[in-house]
């Protein structure tokens, strides 16, 4: 079981890439890559594009066309796993508050494809088996991601409740980074 943190964005909004910007003395992209670890993914790949890092315990890739959206990146992040990757969880940089148990429930789900969900919502992150690589990477276009392949194939797909594994909330903004501080 791969993990992919998808961490290649601008960060308009917020004026920084996310990638870089700390929450609770640590990386956004230092804790994508520890929620991925702890979870029981191996290898964790991390595709970066604005801004260039150094990540321990992963391996970087760059996506020289982030700016078109993260389904560019999912392509990228994709194509760059290892070939032994049956699956992969797939997360995204801007949601710290997401935890391990999260990433540990999609896996033991046993599904090909799965998607976490908080209060009956369906959110990040997502599983992806490799039968399932190539519609996801066909679909992925703009900002969305695995997104139009999970909706154009529901019988495919497993909820798995993540109720009690963090909160899915994103940074997109100074605001956001302040509220999640905050509390």
């Amino acid at each position: 079981m791969a993990g992919l943190l998808l961490a290649a964005g601008r960060g308009s909004r917020l004026g920084t890439p996310k990638a870089l910007v700390e929450y609770a003395g640590e990386r956004l992209v230092d804790r994508g890559v520890r929620l991925l670890d702890e979870g029981g993914c191996h290898p964790v790949v991390v595709v970066l594009g604005a801004a260039t890092v150094q990540v321990r315990g992963a391996v970087t890739v760059r996506n020289p066309g982030w700016a078109s959206g993260m389904g560019s990146s999912l392509r990228v992040g994709l194509a760059a796993l290892p070939e032994e990757a049956e699956s992969v969880v797939v997360a995204l940089v801007d949601q710290p508050l997401i935890r391990a148990g999260a990433v540990r429930a999609l896996i033991g789900s046993g599904a090909g494809l799965a998607v976490a969900t908080y209060g009956g919502r369906r959110r990040n992150p997502v599983l992806i088996g490799r039968e399932h690589f190539a519609g996801v990477a066909e679909l992925a276009e703009g900002d969305v991601g695995a997104r139009a392949y999970v909706r154009a194939h529901p019988e495919l797909v497993t909820e798995v409740p993540c109720d009690g594994h963090g909160d899915p909330a994103d940074i997109d903004t100074p605001e956001d980074l302040h509220l999640l501080e905050a509390e």
